[in-house]
């Protein structure tokens, strides 16, 4: 894997890995170790599957194409329409909230060196600047990716560092509910957290000189690190407190602050990997919306990006108090257009004779593994999460 194909890949894990990953040990921890870590890769494994369908499609219409494109070949003018209506739903309720959660940590670091901003303000600031960093295209964010990522994983690691020779096995076996049903609703908590999907098209564009296999890993590789990363900060958390402690958080700050009374330094720590946590899915979520609108208008790049910011700012700034309700709505969305989307659109390209698709260098054309069984398994996987979504 070339160095291109490892920053897209990372793109793919910086997306995924938000600031709600420090809230997974707080909704984890009453069912113990076990349960968490089974439902865990139940819901690894079903995304990175629907990733692979989604992958399979985008590379079978085409490739270099916007999910808009890609809709509208394989599911025709009503398909295109629908998957739209989900798309964009899904990217402005995810900026949303990442811009809500960002300007209130802008604010915060202001204030702290005697430069006093609103919220309002704050929020405009970040997105008027990192939405530059956007409209310079894929390899730009690809190359600050990869710097903020470099740094997140040291802020992970010193975390790590810190809270791994105090775990206590005794706190990692417990269990004080055995509800299955309050276990399943966990999921959409779990799911959201590995909602890298939006930025497949984009990736595929900007590897367009990659093999189908290379593009497999990208994707692949790219679940793996936030998968490790969710599962070693589990661990972490729920062996330095009792589930008895955690149930009882209001909050991430509260989870932050008792860890950081017995281990210097974790808040500054955890509050630094919380801030390029949004930013990193604040570019991934980003990038997906400004290429969606460049395949859908076909505008120049800044009309484009008056197109892709507008919204999702004004919204966080007439919700700057619901983080965690947009985040709940983009749950919901992301289940269809995740899951159920792109196995639509893999069933019609399977229809086709394999002639009327393009291989790659190597002679080989892509396509997920597992057959039919593999489908009706991630059928049922989408079942599952809208389930998890409405319980």
């Amino acid at each position: 894997m070339n160095v291109k194909l490892l920053g897209s890949s990372l793109i793919i894990a910086g997306t995924a890995l938000g600031a709600g990953m420090l809230a997974i040990p707080m909704v984890l921890a009453q069912f113990g170790l076990l349960w968490g870590t089974l439902l865990m890769l139940v819901i690894w494994l079903g995304t990175t599957y629907a990733a692979l369908l989604l992958l399979e499609a985008s590379i079978k219409a085409g490739g270099g194409l916007g999910m808009n494109t890609i809709a509208r070949k394989t599911l025709g003018k009503g398909g295109q329409v629908v998957t739209n209506g989900l798309l964009y739903a899904l990217l402005v309720c995810l900026l949303m909230a990442y811009i809500i959660g960002a300007g209130d940590l802008v604010m915060k670091l202001l204030s702290s060196i005697g430069l006093e901003l609103s919220l309002m303000q704050s929020q405009i600031a970040f997105t008027l600047l990192a939405g530059v960093v956007v409209a310079a295209g894929t390899a730009v964010i690809d190359k600050l990716n990869r710097a903020l990522f470099a740094v997140m994983v040291v802020m992970l690691v010193l975390t790590l560092l810190s809270l791994v020779p105090t775990i206590s096995i005794d706190n990692l076996m417990v269990a004080t509910s055995d509800s299955k049903v309050d276990l399943i609703k966990t999921s959409s908590v779990l799911f959201t957290s590995f909602g890298f999907m939006v930025v497949i098209p984009s990736l595929v564009t900007y590897n367009k000189e990659a093999t189908h296999q290379q593009l497999r890993n990208m994707v692949v590789i790219g679940s793996l690190v936030p998968l490790f990363s969710y599962l070693l900060w589990l661990y972490a958390a729920m062996g330095n407190l009792s589930a008895e402690q955690m149930v009882d958080f209001n909050s991430v700050s509260e989870l932050i602050a008792v860890l950081g009374s017995n281990h210097s330094m974790i808040n500054l720590i955890l509050s630094v990997f919380t801030g390029l946590a949004l930013l990193t899915s604040f570019l991934g979520v980003a990038m997906a919306l400004f290429d969606q609108n460049v395949d859908t208008f076909r505008q120049n790049r800044v009309v484009t990006y008056v197109l892709t910011f507008i919204l999702p700012l004004a919204g966080a700034l007439f919700a700057a108090d619901q983080f965690l309700s947009v985040l709940g709505y983009a749950g919901i969305i992301l289940v269809f257009l995740a899951v159920f989307i792109p196995m639509a659109m893999t069933m019609k390209l399977r229809k086709e004779d394999d002639s009327a698709f393009e291989v790659d260098a190597s002679g080989m054309l892509y396509q997920a593994s597992g057959g039919q069984l593999a489908m009706g398994l991630s059928f049922l996987f989408g079942c599952f999460l809208l389930a998890a979504e409405l319980i």
